[in-house]
């Protein structure tokens, strides 16, 4: 098993055993801001390499993909879950957009395999992780007459921490390109499987303290939060293949597609949706999909991007 994973598990064991196992708050941070910024730098300089253009309809079909998965979520939320408008709104968005750990995990999975994948995937990440929180805001607020603070929600969304340095990282990259990160290379690239690991290491004990929270939602959100990123990682497939990608990009995408924002989504959402019960929502996300999708998750759409590709 991928050591990323055992570090996960030992978070999670240590936080149901009760452990005082914790990372500072400092460090955590610390492990975050490096994630973001080497995962945007690594799209950045792949970005270098190639032109522009051919990539925009790529692009295209990837803001479309951001757009619909919040409004495939929404009415299963709706009418088969019996969610307030709010709450259901709320879980799409969360749904709509990304998670960059998750990517994180996926990226290291397919290296680890020697699987090719486009190296600009961080760039689909970036187009991501904005859309299906909008969405899902629109759709709070359809018929609820409440006004929302578009300039105080656009600064929470676009000049948000993940976004700022996944796009921050992009940029430099791709104007520094390859040469001039060399001499960084040490530091970004090399250490990232080491501090990808710590970092899992606090996501499992983050994760295993939402568990008592599912108690409290009944069986709904376990069902959504595991059938939901599979339906959703094969139309991120089919997206994929659509678009040109190879089988491990199209893997990629389909992961991003199966995760759940618990970063970027929850700030937002808060300010723009005070009404809905973030409990629900980073029960999902984080308490029921996120280790989907570390455990089983990313094995599983690897074996069904072969299986689309013929490989």
């Amino acid at each position: 098993m991928d050591p990323i994973v055992l570090f996960f598990l030992l978070g999670v064991l240590a936080r149901l055993a009760r452990s005082d196992l914790r990372l500072p708050e400092a460090m955590y941070e610390g492990l975050s801001i490096f994630l973001l910024i080497t995962i945007g730098l690594k799209g950045g300089v792949e970005l270098a390499k190639v032109p522009v253009g051919p990539l925009l309809p790529q692009m295209g079909g990837v803001l479309l993909l951001g757009l619909a998965l919040p409004l495939m979520a929404f009415p299963v939320l709706r009418f088969v879950g019996r969610f307030g408008r709010a709450d259901a709104a709320s879980i799409a968005a969360h749904y709509g957009s990304v998670s960059m750990v998750t990517f994180a995990v996926a990226l290291a999975f397919l290296v680890d395999r020697a699987v090719s994948h486009e190296q600009y995937m961080p760039l689909f990440v970036v187009l991501l992780e904005v859309p299906g929180i909008v969405v899902g805001i629109l759709l709070a607020k359809v018929g609820g007459g409440r006004q929302v603070r578009w300039g105080t929600l656009a600064h929470e969304v676009f000049l948000g921490r993940s976004v700022v340095l996944l796009t921050g990282g992009l940029v430099i990259g791709w104007i520094a390109g390859p040469k001039a990160l060399e001499p960084q290379a040490k530091l970004f690239f090399e250490l990232f499987k080491g501090v990808l690991a710590l970092f899992m290491l606090e996501m499992g004990l983050v994760a295993a303290g939402r568990i008592r929270d599912l108690a409290r939602t009944g069986p709904f959100l376990v069902a959504f939060g595991t059938l939901m990123p599979v339906v959703f990682a094969a139309i991120g497939l089919w997206v994929g293949k659509t678009i040109g990608l190879s089988a491990g990009g199209a893997m990629l995408l389909g992961t991003l597609a199966a995760s759940a924002s618990y970063i970027a989504a929850p700030a937002a959402i808060r300010i723009a949706v005070p009404e809905a019960n973030p409990s629900l929502s980073l029960a999902a996300s984080l308490g029921v999909t996120f280790p989907f999708n570390v455990l089983f998750g990313i094995p599983l759409y690897q074996r069904m991007a072969e299986a689309l590709y013929g490989g």
